[in-house]
């Protein structure tokens, strides 16, 4: 008679092993799901950064890029990155060069590559603009330190691995980059010399200005030479003064 019992007891603790299993298993589940779908997202949504950024859509391409940021702990680096590509073809220089350093704050490795080579060429193009402006100190400082931010670069960027992760496998990053230095090189190089400055402690020197006496004065002058010149003239009409060169 005791058989019954056991059996029923066995058989609520196997249901009982279950039920903790089940509420174990749930929240691992869940997160594993999670990650399936964050990875899909990044993938749909990287595809979208890029396909907008092709059609020249900058402002989808931020967009997109904008998508990839929730909870991305495989390549935290892209999402700004991809904001900064966008930024840079809608002519956003100023916040393109704030999602690039923040890129560069979360790549590691041969990822910092292509993030300090788009820093470069944005911070280039700020000096480019500094000139244009008629600011030659402001566009040799931003040419100088994005030749900086470019010769920082880790060791391996001019290699092929280099290439194999950056977000565009069609990059070559040792030409790029090499292209970049001689481009910075050369606009140093030819940059219009910097006015000099007065020494410390002197006052750069003023036009003089000319006090109210100092002006009447003059045009006493004037008048006097006026004069004159109207006396030599009646002169020279009455035979007087003939062979000579005129002062004025």
């Amino acid at each position: 008679m005791t058989e019954a019992p056991d059996i029923l007891r066995g058989n609520r603790r196997r249901r009982l092993v279950r039920r903790v299993a089940l509420i174990v298993a749930a929240p691992l589940l869940v997160l594993i799901l999670a990650l399936v779908v964050k990875v899909l997202s990044m993938y749909a949504f990287a595809y979208q950064s890029a396909a907008a950024y092709a059609a020249g859509n900058y402002a989808g391409t931020v967009s997109a890029a904008h998508g990839q940021e929730p909870f991305n702990v495989f390549e935290p680096y892209k999402a700004p990155f991809n904001v900064g590509v966008g930024l840079t073809g809608s002519g956003d220089l100023t916040g393109a060069r704030a999602a690039f350093e923040e890129a560069l704050g979360l790549a590691h490795g041969l990822e910092q590559c292509a993030v300090r080579v788009n820093l470069s060429i944005v911070i280039e193009r700020i000096g480019d603009l500094a000139l244009t402006d008629g600011d030659r100190a402001g566009a040799r400082a931003a040419w100088q330190e994005a030749l900086l931010v470019l010769l920082e670069s880790p060791e391996g960027c001019p290699t092929p691995e280099a290439d194999s992760v950056s977000p565009d496998p069609d990059q070559n990053m040792e030409d790029t980059m090499t292209e970049e230095e001689r481009r910075l090189r050369e606009k140093l190089e030819d940059a219009p010399p910097e006015p000099q400055d007065p020494e410390d402690g002197e006052e750069p020197e003023q036009p003089e200005t000319l006090d109210q006496e100092q002006l009447e004065n003059i045009q006493e002058q004037l008048e006097d030479g006026t004069d004159e010149r109207d006396e030599y003239l009646e002169g020279e009409q009455d035979g007087y003064g003939s062979g000579t060169d005129k002062p004025w």
